[in-house]
């Protein structure tokens, strides 16, 4: 079902998928010692991806859409808890064919080095509790990759991310990851890498977040597409994220007590901010503009930031730049018909808090269950 959603008259439409529909029950207040709850309709994307194993595939919402991970290939099965060698993530990930990557083991895998991940590979934490430390992921030169239900934390050494994208990757999609405490990024998109989603995620205890667009120097990263969408920043510093060049589509964020500011837009990039909830801590500064010379460029520019249906909270200041064109600002309609998007609520952020990042869900079923 779809419902276009109007209010005053706009040029080009937002189209929102309404369903699945999920129903969550909250705390609501405490009257006279006796707790009051709620159940509420919520709209929330992805009902239908632990259906079966490999529902996930093909199923993100925005850029990354045609992520098809491992779906083509069989089943690998991670045995340990080694960095390396038989049974290992690290085998499994550099294997050339498509794979479906499970766990059977659930703990620490403590990484010596970056584990390159090659193309059409799913590795799925669920059903299991894992955790990454030590160095991160590197997507390079590779495609169709699916990242689901992982834990990252406590990366070391120089130009270490959580998960690393560079160069010329595509069709990624990253999905109810817990992310934490590395030395570089939580998450880095650079070098001509692009068509990817970042969903459900939890960023925690970090300083730079997330940056898209590598360097001024790096004209080609005018080709990146990035969709961020249902993720929690919860007090991470600063890059919620910051863009170069590329555009970003981000709706259904919560960000909160930023240090520096929550989201910036560098040189010719453009973000589409829409109905996110920002809720400032000491610092107020929402949205940051840093101006820079594109190579191939005379005169230095800063990015574009359109906020449409966001919520700023406890002084937050929305910082947005008046007077330019829509011209310079991409619609998500353009690339992609439909997604999951309610208004920005206290609901919502409720929701959030909970259903973001790592989650203790059984592993579904190989097969699709038949219906009677």
């Amino acid at each position: 079902m779809k419902l276009q959603i109007s209010g005053q008259p706009v040029k080009r439409p937002i189209s929102v998928l309404l369903f699945p529909v999920n129903f969550v029950t909250r705390q609501i207040f405490q009257r006279d010692g006796v707790t009051e709850r709620k159940t509420e309709m919520t709209a929330l994307p992805y009902g239908d991806v632990d259906s079966h194993l490999k529902a996930m595939a093909g199923k993100a919402e925005g850029f990354g859409r045609f992520a098809i991970g491992g779906l083509h290939g069989p089943v690998y099965s991670v045995t340990t808890l080694a960095d390396d060698g038989p049974g290992s993530l690290r085998e499994g990930c550099r294997k050339q064919e498509p794979l479906w990557i499970l766990f059977e083991v659930s703990g620490t895998i403590h990484l010596s080095s970056y584990l390159s991940v090659s193309s059409y590979k799913t590795i799925d934490g669920r059903g299991r509790r894992v955790k990454l430390t030590g160095k991160g992921l590197r997507l390079k030169e590779c495609e169709h990759i699916i990242i689901c239900n992982l834990e990252f934390e406590g990366g070391r050494g120089h130009d270490v991310d959580g998960i690393q994208i560079k160069p010329n990757s595509r069709h990624i999609w990253i999905d109810r990851c817990s992310l934490r405490d590395y030395d570089d990024g939580l998450i880095d998109i650079t070098r001509q890498s692009t068509d990817i989603t970042i969903s459900r995620c939890y960023f925690q205890q970090h300083d730079k977040t997330m940056l898209i667009g590598a360097d001024p120097s790096h004209v080609g990263d005018r080709c990146i597409r990035v969709t961020i969408h249902h993720c929690f920043f919860d007090g991470t510093r600063q890059r919620q994220p910051r863009v170069r060049f590329g555009k970003v589509h981000l709706y259904n964020n919560y960000t909160r007590n930023w240090g520096i500011y929550a989201v910036c837009a560098s040189v010719e990039s453009q973000i589409y901010s829409q109905c996110n909830i920002y809720e400032a801590g000491t610092k107020k500064k929402t949205f940051e503009y840093y101006t820079e010379k594109a190579a191939d460029r005379e005169e230095a520019k800063s990015g574009f930031i359109r906020s449409e249906g966001d919520v700023f909270l406890n002084g937050a200041q929305p910082c947005t730049l008046t007077g330019f064109s829509e011209d310079c600002m991409f619609h998500p309609s353009e690339f992609y018909p439909v997604w999951t998007m309610e208004a920005a609520s206290d609901s919502l952020k409720g929701v959030l808090h909970i259903l973001t990042g790592w989650q203790p869900i059984q592993r579904p079923p190989l097969e699709q269950p038949i219906m009677v």
